[in-house]
């Protein structure tokens, strides 16, 4: 399983997205040589009833059976030609079991391949004759020769509009920057504003966690950090809500109490795996410290000197 961190965010991502539109596997294995596809996703019956809030990547989706593949770096021709293997040994499978099935399985609903990369030279795209289709579909969207049923999705081409956001959010630098401060201004009822937010929060933790972070980590961390912000302060907003509802001052503080509790629990989850009765003393012990002083000790110190420092 890749310990990738961009690919992590991605597939996390594309699932939460995807899943209630069909079924969506990840670190999917396909036979052959056991390769894994990044994210297989089988449109359901019903799936364009929802699909239209995804924009470009619902009208991907309900089209048929997709092998979507992200990249944090644009790939090289191996690469791609990586991924054009996977997508050829899924359309061999699912051509077995339809003669096993007795059954016809036409050119249209074989499955296609999306390659997304943040960036891609004119020299990689023309290697593989990939090329627009402005007449119907968005720039930033190239198609290999029709019976490779491939595209590369170039995410930093792409126009920078609501129907591409999900993908813009899966690229690098500025166009990422600014695909954050789209989803962050998006109403606090958006299900898919809160849910996403919460992929990226929790990611972010995960990565806290690491004693060392590479460049990759940096700048995922860098971009995501205003998602990151608004999912904190929403998890505390929460529980001030909770607090006000009951109607007391009392209320009112134990709700913003309640929210510094979610998130400091969140935060020992990630690093310990659960929260047990021991820990649950810890954090009352952490309770007593500012956000600032106590997000450090969770993730430095170990279990053993937590409970040292604030089971007595």
């Amino acid at each position: 399983m890749t310990r990738k961190p961009h690919d992590q965010f991605a597939k996390q991502f594309l699932e939460e997205l995807l899943s209630p539109l069909g079924k969506v596997e990840a670190n999917k294995e396909v036979i052959d040589e056991a390769r894994q596809v990044d994210v297989l996703f089988s449109p359901a019956p019903t799936s364009s009833n929802q699909a239209q809030s995804l924009g470009l990547l619902g009208r991907i989706a309900v089209m048929n059976t997709a092998l979507l593949e992200p990249f944090r770096n644009q790939p090289s021709k191996t690469e791609v030609r990586n991924c054009l293997l996977k997508l050829l040994t899924v359309i061999a499978d699912s051509q077995r079991q339809a003669k096993r099935e007795n059954t016809t399985l036409g050119e249209d609903n074989l499955a296609r391949l999306w390659i997304l990369s943040p960036s891609a030279s004119p020299g990689l795209l023309a290697s593989f004759d990939a090329k627009l289709k402005l007449e119907t579909w968005l720039s930033g969207v190239y198609f290999l020769p029709s019976s490779l049923r491939t595209a590369i999705i170039v995410i930093n081409e792409l126009p920078v509009t609501q129907e591409t956001l999900w993908f813009r959010l899966l690229g690098r630098g500025g166009v990422q920057q600014q695909a954050v401060q789209e989803l962050v201004a998006l109403p606090p009822e958006n299900l898919l504003r809160r849910n996403v937010l919460e992929i990226v929060y929790r990611w972010r933790i995960n990565v806290m966690t690491q004693q060392e972070l590479t460049q990759e980590d940096e700048e995922l961390m860098m971009n995501l950090t205003q998602a990151y912000e608004e999912a904190r302060a929403q998890a505390v907003q929460e529980g001030v809500q909770q607090g006000v509802q009951q109607g007391l001052q009392q209320g009112l503080q134990q709700g913003v109490q309640q929210g510094q509790r979610q998130f400091m629990e969140n935060l020992l989850r990630y690093r310990f795996g659960s929260v047990d009765a021991e820990l649950s003393r810890v954090v009352d012990g952490l309770l007593q410290l500012s956000p600032e002083e106590f997000t450090p000790l969770c993730l430095q110190l170990s279990r053993e000197e937590l409970l040292a420092r604030f089971s007595l």
